[in-house]
């Protein structure tokens, strides 16, 4: 039987949406730097914040430079990622080979 959502107060209500509306926009800042090229995809994964960890694999990838969503998913496929697998659930050798694939420009 899973467990009742704790009841929040107001204040810890508001708390929480001005959190998670942080971490969004920080996730969309980051995904923006590295489709404009000023981060590459070592930089992201390297920062192993918790808004890097919680983005999806598939969203990181979609936000590299000539990367659509079929060239992202077959990827993926490639590695043998779960469409919704979140960075921090990246092993280490799919860290390695997303890195291989798309290596930092010089």
């Amino acid at each position: 039987m899973p467990t009742p959502l704790p009841t929040l107060t107001p204040e810890q209500r508001a708390e929480a949406l001005a959190k998670a509306g942080r971490v969004r926009k920080e996730r969309s800042e980051m995904l923006a730097a590295l489709k404009a090229g000023r981060l590459s995809l070592l930089d992201v994964l390297d920062r192993g914040d918790d808004t890097v960890r919680q983005t999806r694999a598939i969203h990181l990838l979609q936000s590299l430079p000539g990367v659509g969503t079929v060239t992202a998913r077959r990827h993926l496929v490639d590695l043998g990622i779960s469409e919704t697998r979140r960075i921090q659930g990246l092993g280490a050798r799919q860290r390695a080979r997303l890195i291989e694939l798309f290596p930092p420009q010089a």
